[in-house]
């Protein structure tokens, strides 16, 4: 399985968790990284080479610190101009097809203020169904989302074992 890693984070020379979890996803010769930044700093997305690199792979994870509940803007942009009708979805919109989807998330809170009655007052479930509801558009298979919570409370340990399992965790097969 070829998996893509679309990295965006605005600031990754300043990240702990995402740079970890890039620099451990670099290691492996199945995962292609992807850093939509580095590639962009002007923000001019070339569309059909973005394409491209999409149409070669089996598996598409987005990886990016949550943002306004969000991700940051290029990655939205991204979206926005790569994700075209007659190539992701509408007529003859079906290149990214039977391909998986995998959300990879930092957030700078901990996991219990993502949840009913906490202070985000709904879960990470309900916050990623826009991302959920694309995936379906697209023709993608959804795949349950990895998720580091607490990024600034998160000691030199914590982040290695996680870059450790994210990287498991894309490359694993998993059950739909």
């Amino acid at each position: 399985m070829k998996v893509l890693v679309i990295a965006a984070h605005p600031t990754i020379e300043e990240s702990v968790v995402n740079r970890a979890w890039i620099e451990e996803a670099k290691k492996h010769v199945a995962i292609t990284v992807h850093e939509l930044y580095k590639e962009y700093p002007d923000e001019q997305i070339h569309v059909e080479a973005e394409q491209k690199l999409c149409e070669q792979h089996d598996r598409i994870v987005l990886q990016f610190p949550f943002y306004w509940y969000s991700s940051p803007s290029l990655l939205k942009k991204w979206q926005d101009v790569v994700l075209t009708h007659g190539w992701a979805y509408g007529t003859n919109g079906n290149k990214l097809h039977n391909k998986e989807l995998i959300l990879a998330i930092t957030t700078g809170s901990a996991e219990e203020k993502y949840r009913a009655g906490g202070l985000n007052q709904y879960s990470m479930s309900e916050l990623l169904k826009p991302f959920q509801a694309t995936s379906n558009l697209i023709g993608t298979t959804f795949l349950p989302a990895y998720l580091f919570h607490g990024v600034y409370q998160a000691d030199e340990h914590a982040v290695q074992k996680s870059a450790e399992e994210y990287v498991k965790y894309i490359v694993a097969e998993h059950q739909v």
